[in-house]
């Protein structure tokens, strides 16, 4: 199935599973499906299976979105001890998204069925919500861990047999080239029929040296190998360090839950000629999340990097923002350059991003999926080195590749059930910004809009504005004359002095 009838099927209203090997472009489709429907109105609830995942699409973790934490099962009466935020979330959700769908244990999947059935008063899954699953069963499994509930793929759970998601089984490659040989070394690990040529072709790139002059990252299996080689090579570069401090709005909790979640770190050091990483898209696609540079140059004034990336294009790369969603609430934000040291970075933090080139390092993989994670991550078996490989990371998941059997039956089924969408997505234009559709204007004009009464509006926070702030305030300012004296936003100015103060001290 193509990536344009599977937005169409989800805009449709079907609860789905959008699946394919790594590099089909499922990440791309959820987020034209969120953009969309939230211009049509809808409340959508983004969340992930992990913070990680779900910060990529601005979200939360489905953990933490229907309120069971940590819990195997739901606890004696678990609706009287909801607050009440959380039910109006649930109460108001039109489409929830679970991301990294193979990691969510199938019993969990129940749980948040039967939180949905609850709050909502409805008995039909997820209480009538429209539920879209994606993920790709090759990659990492649940974790069961000692002393806690052991459970399986969601496909094992009830809700999954009465929900009866449509399959959209992406299988177009945008990552690797038809032809190349890591794509058929792909194809036959998720089938489970690795060859001694494909194995032979992968121990090759044990055996050819990185061409001089050449920086990338590596990919470890475990964090201490990380941490040790990016202070050890930023150690040895000459030049004096420039560091970067992160700025953040929201009470501590949600700051602590949404920076778990953020590539970049709370304080980003670098020094010319560092390797780095961009840990986020580019609006103006000149990187994307996983793009690999170094620091050339630091702009005269403001301090901020200028990166030559691999792909060719030198960008000054500027503070962005990440935020911590609850539904339509913005819990916490995070602004800080996009950046990261990349002379390595873990297989799992690497999932969902393309890598131009790599050195991996797979002799300790521990668990089934983590090899083919990694060596997905790379665009060509020419950019690919290897460190050393064990058994382990040539392994998938049996029972991945019997539910891939089924998925793909299903999905063939599925194709011809909605084939009379095929011809509205091919009138769809995937990569028009949805906010030229909806006014005819992009957000800049908006921004310069909203600049016409609020001169301020989404300029960062600095030290001087944030200290007459609490002078003012102190001295029993209002939120609207501190708005008027600030030239932001009220609802901007009551987020600030909720981070500084506390939800609980400064009402919305």
């Amino acid at each position: 199935m193509n990536q344009g009838l599977a937005l169409e099927i989800l805009l449709a209203g079907e609860s789905a599973l959008l699946t394919g090997p790594a590099g089909t472009g499922k990440t791309f489709v959820l987020n034209q499906f969120i953009r969309l429907s939230k211009h049509d109105g809808k409340h959508v609830s983004v969340t992930a299976t992990t913070g990680l995942a779900a910060t990529h699409l601005g979200g939360s973790t489905i953990h933490a979105w229907a309120g069971i934490g940590v819990h195997d099962e739901l606890p004696n009466n678990f609706l009287d001890h909801m607050a009440k935020g959380r039910r109006e979330i649930i109460e108001k959700t039109d489409v929830l998204l679970i991301d990294e769908i193979s990691m969510l244990h199938d019993y969990r999947l129940d749980m948040v069925d039967e939180v949905c059935r609850l709050v909502r008063r409805k008995d039909e899954p997820f209480g009538g919500i429209q539920v879209v699953m994606s993920g790709d069963f090759f990659q990492l499994p649940p974790v069961n861990r000692e002393g806690s509930r052991t459970g399986g793929f969601v496909v094992n759970s009830k809700v999954w047999a009465e929900l009866e998601p449509t399959i959209l089984y992406l299988d177009e490659q945008f990552r690797q080239k038809e032809g190349d040989d890591l794509l058929e070394i792909l194809t036959h690990l998720r089938a489970g029929d690795l060859r001694r040529r494909h194995a032979e072709k992968l121990l090759e790139r044990a055996d050819i040296d990185v061409p001089d002059g050449v920086q990338l990252t590596e990919l470890h299996t475990v964090n201490v190998d990380v941490d040790r080689m990016n202070t050890l090579q930023l150690a040895k570069l000459d030049g004096d360090e420039v560091s970067y401090q992160q700025h953040t709005t929201g009470s501590d909790n949600y700051v602590e839950n949404l920076q778990r979640s953020v590539l970049a770190p709370a304080v980003l050091t670098l020094k010319q000629g560092a390797l780095v990483m961009a840990v986020k898209n580019d609006a103006n696609r000149r990187y994307v999340n996983g793009s690999i540079g170094t620091v050339v140059d630091f702009e005269p004034g403001t301090d901020y990097p200028v990166v030559e990336f691999m792909n060719g294009k030198t960008v000054t790369m500027q503070p962005d923002t990440w935020e911590l969603r609850d539904g339509d609430k913005k819990r916490a934000s995070i602004s800080q350059v996009p950046l990261r040291l990349a002379w390595a970075i873990t297989v799992h933090k690497s999932q969902g991003m393309t890598l131009d080139a790599a050195r991996i390092d797979l002799r300790k993989a521990f668990v089934e999926g983590m090899g083919y994670v990694a060596l997905s991550r790379v665009k060509d078996i020419g950019n690919l080195y290897l460190t050393g490989i064990n058994r382990m990371a040539l392994s998938v998941s049996q029972k991945a590749q019997e539910i891939d059997i089924q998925l793909r039956s299903r999905a063939q089924y599925d194709s011809k059930r909605f084939a009379h969408l095929a011809a509205k997505a091919d009138k769809r234009d995937l990569k028009a910004p949805v906010a030229a559709r909806k006014t005819g204007s992009g957000w800049a004009d908006k921004i310069a809009k909203m600049r016409e009464t609020y001169p301020n509006a989404y300029r960062p926070w600095t030290d001087s504005d944030d200290g007459l702030l609490k002078q003012e305030f102190a001295n029993g300012a209002s939120v609207k004359q501190l708005s008027k004296k600030l030239g932001r936003h009220e609802g901007s100015v009551t987020m600030r002095l909720q981070k500084h103060y506390g939800e609980d001290m400064v009402q919305g």
